[in-house]
C-alpha cells in the first residue's frame, strides 16, 4: 500500500464565485453538460440536499469501460473560505486500484482577475496495485482535462453561475 498526494494548481479566468457556484453548488447539474467527454451520463443526489453529508453519485456512459459509477461524500463545503473536500466511497478506481480517495479544492481570488484552483487529491492504493510516477502523471492529466473543459465551458456560456 502506498500513500500519496497529487497537487494541481489552475490559474483560470473565470471569477472566483462563478467557478465555485458552477463547480460546488452545481456540480451535479453542470458535469454531464461540460464533461461528456469523459462519459458522465448523470449525477444523482442519493442522499442530502447537496450540503456536507450529502452522498452524489456520478453514472457513466458504457463508453467507461473501467466502472459504471462513482459515489462521493461531500465532507466540508465552506463558502467563507472557498475551500470544499469530498471522498470517494464506492466505485470508480476503489477497490481495484485504490483503498481511499480523496479531493480538496481551494478556489483564491487573482487581483487581475479570475482566480486560482488548487485541487489536491489524497489516495492510498491497494497491496499491489501500481503505483509511482505513472498513476500520478495519470490523475494530473485527468484533473487537468476536466478542469479545462469546464473553464472552457463557463467561458462559452458567459451568463450561467452570475
Amino acid at each position: 500500500m502506498v500513500a500519496g498526494t497529487v497537487t494541481t494548481e489552475y490559474v483560470s479566468q473565470v471569477e472566483t464565485k462563478r467557478l465555485w457556484n458552477a463547480m460546488v453548488k452545481d456540480g451535479h447539474n453542470l458535469y454531464p453538460k461540460a464533461l461528456h467527454e469523459f462519459h458522465i451520463s448523470s449525477v444523482s443526489l442519493l442522499h442530502g440536499d447537496g450540503g456536507v453529508g450529502t452522498v452524489r453519485q456520478l453514472n457513466f456512459t458504457s463508453a467507461n469501460k473501467d466502472f459504471s459509477h462513482i459515489k462521493e461524500r461531500l465532507d466540508v463545503i465552506d463558502e467563507e473560505k472557498m475551500v470544499h473536500k469530498y471522498a470517494a466511497i464506492e466505485g470508480g478506481s476503489l477497490g481495484k486500484k485504490l483503498s481511499a480517495l480523496n479531493f480538496e479544492l481551494k478556489f483564491v481570488r487573482r487581483e487581475e482577475g479570475g482566480c486560482v484552483l488548487t485541487w489536491i487529491c489524497n489516495y492510498e492504493t491497494l497491496p499491489g496495485a501500481p503505483d509511482g510516477e505513472a498513476r500520478v502523471d495519470e490523475i494530473k492529466k485527468m484533473d487537468d482535462a476536466m478542469f479545462r473543459k469546464i473553464e472552457q465551458y463557463l467561458i462559452s456560456n458567459p451568463d450561467l453561475y452570475c
